[in-house]
């Protein structure tokens, strides 16, 4: 049996109003030399809705589920609640928890597959947390196993691939699944110096990574038991195109499905655990525009956000690491998983900013 004084959600964060866009965006490209002109370009897409992003406020339903259930199970924990580039900042958060006597954290970060910025990044940023309240060797933080495979996550997309399938057949009569309906898998894309990094480098994954490799197991899973076909594409890219990110962009290759016959697409956030301000804009505004150019009938999938079984399944990965749950005893939807609750040597370099202390890991 391990021991944790409290949970740890660990989110992005995104701003609560007009004056907090640049700030926001300031944060999250921080010592990037991102000129403002650029930050501008991307503000849009939030002053668009307001100058809000919905990411906060899934997240306070989200913790509050997740404490919901383990009130439910009877287990003596507390759900706080902390983001990497907006208040509540995860810095505060933890300095709180350590003057509340909570100084062993069990962290759950909201990214489900492994990469720098989905797994690493969240790593170093509670390194750089305890450094900054100066509670190195005070505030233990693990973190649970990526849960990309994890049956709570990947059910709700299951019931929404099937739904989506049946309200495409009924918007558009007779049409056949099998040969004109596609399944556009989408996550965001990384660059492909990150995504080939991405995982433990001996498990030999190759190009693309753990990232791609994950991402293509779990649409496979979704698409059990059906002849309709699909592909994984990316979406939010957003460095300099001399940089290779990962493709085919979505547009892209929403643009090319009419010439096969395509009449119509189903859109799977599959990268994403919450319809945040890159699944509303990228998706909702400009894949769908993308559809209507081309003449195709489109229907996006949820995702999972607070659906019963991915809270469940959240508490699941608690409840592993509680009881020290046997590997051959933990759920996996495929041959990947399950996961590592410890990052291994050099899992998810970011080739770039090269490696900076972080825990619940081995080094570096």
């Amino acid at each position: 049996m391990t021991h944790y004084d409290a949970i740890l959600l660990a989110g992005f964060g995104g701003p609560e109003g007009q004056d907090d866009v640049i700030p926001f965006l300031r944060n999250v490209t921080g010592g990037r030399g991102i000129p403002e002109e650029r930050l501008e370009v991307v503000a849009k897409h939030y002053r668009h809705y307001g100058g809000v992003s919905p990411i906060n406020d899934q997240n306070r339903v989200l913790q509050a589920a997740l404490q919901a259930e383990i009130d439910r199970r009877g287990i003596d924990l507390k759900v706080l609640w902390g983001n990497r580039n907006w208040a509540p900042y995860l810095s505060d958060t933890i300095a709180r928890a350590h003057a509340d006597g909570q100084d062993r954290l069990l962290a759950i970060a909201t990214s489900a597959y492994s990469s720098y910025s989905g797994c690493r990044q969240y790593r170093e940023d509670f390194a750089a947390a305890l450094t900054k309240n100066n509670l190195e060797g005070v505030v233990t933080i693990d973190k649970v196993r990526q849960f990309f495979d994890h049956p709570g996550f990947v059910a709700p997309f299951v019931t929404g691939v099937r739904k989506g399938l049946a309200d495409v057949a009924a918007a558009v009569p007779g049409i056949n699944l099998d040969t004109e309906v596609e399944v556009l898998f989408s996550t965001h894309s990384i660059p492909m110096t990150d995504a080939n990094k991405s995982g433990p480098a001996d498990r030999g994954f190759g190009e693309g990574g753990a990232y791609a490799a994950q991402h293509l197991a779990v649409a496979q899973k979704v698409m059990t038991g059906t002849d309709t076909p699909w592909q994984l594409v990316f979406q939010s890219r957003s460095g300099p195109p001399s940089m290779p990110w990962l493709e085919p962009d979505i547009n892209d290759a929403i643009a090319l499905l009419p010439a096969r016959g395509i009449r119509a697409i189903v859109i799977v956030p599959l990268g994403f655990v919450s319809d945040h301000m890159e699944v509303m804009w990228d998706l909702d505004n400009e894949a769908l525009e993308s559809c209507e150019q081309h003449g195709l009938v489109a229907v996006r999938v949820p995702t999972p956000g607070v659906a019963p079984e991915f809270v469940s399944g959240l508490v699941d990965l608690v409840v592993e690491r509680l009881e020290d749950t046997p590997v051959a005893d933990r759920p996996a939807v495929t041959e990947l998983g399950p996961w590592y609750d410890v990052c291994r040597p050099g899992c998810c370099e970011n080739v770039r900013l090269g490696f900076k202390p972080a825990v619940a890991g081995m080094a570096p």
